[in-house]
């Protein structure tokens, strides 16, 4: 089933009138007709809609279920992303928006291979974020997750300060049972972030001030990992732990 985002402005009464790209793409690409159904998210919530009516400039869309389904995690992620080289970056957001987080942060590391001129940096993000809207509708979710704007690591662990929780995938003396403990600390509602590190990895005095801010160090495993990778391994994590051991609280 196709779902689309709109705004609360597009809905009157029980109706949304769908307008613009997304008109088009109803009518002239998936060629839609009346009486067909398909989710409508608004604000965090998805309804079941029909098509009542297609006009010359909007599709009429009547809500038969309000909060049909639900797609969110009972908890809120975070993913603060080293940035990596080439189109890395659009598969990380691809995958873990798919997975389940809420916002991701692209994040410039002192191991970073790749430098992102300035005046570059808005035309990233504007491009990372159509990315994210559109693995959100192909997931089915009922938003789509922010794609901030590129931040140094001093900013991003100041951002993190104001999370509940957060993990740093790093070497780890305690292996998996460390990753366990963390996990295991987690309740429904809370905010946890992630720190990925680039494809160099974290510098020392990285790890040490993100564990100094409270970040717990956390194994993903004996192997060693592609920053892509870790970040969809960690993110499914979290994803996993929160559908199992969550999800009916």
């Amino acid at each position: 089933m196709f779902n689309f985002f709109v705004d609360k402005e597009k809905r009157v009464g029980d109706c949304y009138y769908i307008t613009d790209a997304d008109y088009n793409h109803i009518t002239n690409v998936l060629r839609m007709q009346k009486g067909d159904s398909f989710l409508v998210s608004e604000d965090g919530v998805s309804n079941l809609c029909f098509i009542e009516a297609i006009n010359s400039d909007s599709v009429v869309a009547n809500i038969i279920k309000e909060n049909y389904q639900d797609t969110n995690l009972p908890i809120k992620v975070v993913l603060f992303q080293g940035l990596p080289k080439s189109d890395k970056m659009e598969l990380i957001i691809q995958k873990c928006v798919e997975l389940g987080v809420d916002s991701i942060v692209p994040v410039e590391m002192s191991r970073c291979v790749v430098k992102i001129e300035e005046k570059k940096k808005k035309s990233k993000q504007t491009r990372w974020q159509a990315i994210a809207e559109s693995a959100a509708k192909q997931s089915k979710r009922s938003i789509i997750p922010e794609i901030q704007d590129i931040v140094s690591y001093k900013n991003a662990l100041k951002m993190a300060e104001e999370l509940d929780t957060v993990l740093v995938p790093y070497e780890n003396k305690d292996g998996m049972k460390a990753t366990k403990e963390a996990l295991s600390g987690i309740r429904s509602g809370m905010s946890v972030g992630i720190f990925i590190g680039p494809e160099g990895g974290f510098d020392e005095k990285e790890i040490e001030t993100a564990v100094e801010m409270g970040g717990k160090t956390i194994s993903l495993g004996r192997r060693i990992l592609r920053t892509e990778t870790a970040a969809i391994t960690a993110v499914s994590m979290c994803m996993l732990y929160a559908e199992m051991e969550l999800g009916e609280e």
